[in-house]
């Protein structure tokens, strides 16, 4: 068990009871959520899109092959900045406000691109950059931070499975109509699609009244009857981060025991990810060089539809068991995951390679939901700075990635490049996973000394997976 100390700083929920609220809310606020997440869907469609459409676009503005990399470095290092800014900017507006403004400030950017002159182009492309990777960040930040408030924290596994299903499909078709979409009707009517899905998604968000995050009132307490010393113990880590002047995420890292060694693998994670983003398309040019785009689209495909297929497996585990996936299957999925994506460059038959591919997508959507779910387990005053500070990671480690991948990829294979890369966080998962089981073990002595003692009303309650949110930070 924590001792009551980490209990105190770190604010984690104990429990995953939604407030009671009665069936009707419950479902109402499920059917609120999924407007929402459509509307998520077709905004990340419109990213994906644009993703294919912009580097396009800029090598044919600039006919310079690196202004590519740099116009991805800008986006990503926007990126890396917001997500330190984010936990700031969350306690101090709501979630809607974050979500709804990010979305316009796309839209009005895009629309900035659109109408430029040509001598403006290169300086509308920066801006373009800048908003777009700092609005995505403190987006996803935004939404993954509040969906225990919107939806209850016993149904997250759930709402983090629904929305990475929606962003799965539409990465799947962005990339897919990109090609068709620029060659029919031009990159203009590329970027008025992108902006009009921004537009989309800023409606769905003004017209639901979503709770949580920063300082709104309408934010729901996790759980009836322990809200109050939940939000004070929050209150007091981000108190004491101020005096100490320690970022309140740093804070929560370093209270909870495993909890830094989780988001440091999701930050291998992303630098191993940019090695295969850079490979396949070199190695779909060596099995095919008339048409290298074939390989890739059907192994994104592929692995998109491993995706949703874990994705809904997850959620008829989450409905049969009332659990959520936890700590332990984002270390084994990691490990997965990047074993699948080594085995995809080593040349094996196209047919093994699909089912390979769909393992990858399979293995990547339980990590990324048992990763979120976990998260949204700190405190509402804790939750937004931890997401924020992940994001940096992911941002960093893939940022990185591609600089440091690009290079080797001149001088050895693509198998060699994401062998090492993936490999690293293999061997990182490995050290999660044994420090994962180290604190069950302890956690299990600890309950044995104190099994008397929690006879009564402090036992938890072995059906209800509250231990998603303790197997790591919870010693």
């Amino acid at each position: 068990m924590l001792d009551e100390y980490v209990r105190v700083k770190l604010g984690i929920d104990q429990t995953n009871s939604h407030s009671d609220d009665g069936p009707d809310s419950t479902a109402h606020g499920e059917r609120r959520y999924r407007f929402l997440v459509a509307g998520y869907a077709i905004s990340s469609y419109g990213t994906f899109l644009n993703m294919v459409a912009l580097n396009l676009f800029v090598y044919e503005t600039t006919g310079r092959a690196i202004a590519m990399g740099l116009f991805m470095a800008v986006r990503l290092g926007s990126g890396f900045v917001a997500g330190l800014t984010a936990g700031t900017l969350l306690a101090r507006f709501t979630a809607k406000t974050v979500m709804l403004w990010t979305n316009v400030a796309q839209a009005a950017v895009m629309l900035l691109l659109v109408l430029a002159p040509d001598g403006l182009r290169t300086g509308a492309l920066v801006a373009v950059s800048v908003v777009v990777g700092s609005c995505g960040t403190l987006f996803m930040v935004s939404l993954r931070s509040s969906i225990p408030e919107m939806v209850g924290a016993d149904r997250r596994g759930w709402a983090n499975s629904l929305s990475i299903t929606g962003r799965s499909l539409a990465m799947v078709a962005g990339f897919a109509s990109a090609g068709v979409v620029v060659s029919l009707v031009g990159y203009t009517a590329a970027f008025v699609v992108d902006m009009a899905t921004f537009v989309i998604c800023a409606v769905t968000v003004a017209l639901l009244p979503i709770a949580g995050g920063g300082r709104g009132k309408s934010a729901r307490p996790d759980s009836e009857g322990d809200s109050g010393g939940r939000a004070e113990q929050g209150a007091a880590a981000a108190e004491k981060a101020g005096r100490r002047r320690m970022p309140v995420a740093f804070v929560a890292l370093a209270a909870a025991p495993g909890l830094g060694l989780m988001v440091a693998l999701r930050g291998v994670d992303a630098f191993g990810s940019s090695s295969h983003n850079a490979a396949l398309p070199i190695y779909s040019a060596e099995l095919d060089a008339s048409r290298p785009a074939v390989f890739v689209s059907a192994f994104w495909c592929l692995w998109a539809l491993g995706n949703v297929v874990a994705q809904q497996v997850i959620q008829r585990y989450a409905k049969r068991t009332g659990r959520s996936v936890g700590a332990l299957g984002f270390g084994y999925g990691t490990i997965v995951m990047s074993a699948a994506f080594i085995l995809a460059f080593a040349g094996f038959p196209l047919v093994a390679t699909g089912v390979i591919a769909l393992v990858a997508g399979a293995a990547d959507g339980l990590t990324e939901v048992s990763y979120t779910s976990h998260l949204q387990t700190l405190s509402t005053e804790l939750r937004g700075h931890a997401f924020g500070l992940s994001a940096t990671f992911e941002n960093l480690g893939f940022g990185v990635g591609m600089i440091l991948v690009a290079a080797a990829l001149d001088r050895f294979s693509p198998l060699t490049v994401v062998g090492w890369s993936h490999g690293a966080a293999m061997v990182v998962a490995v050290a999660f996973l044994l420090r994962v089981a180290g604190l069950r073990r302890g956690e299990r002595r600890g309950d044995g000394d104190g099994e008397g003692a929690r006879s009564g009303a402090g036992e938890r309650e072995p059906h209800r997976g509250d231990r998603d949110g303790a197997e790591v930070s919870g010693g």
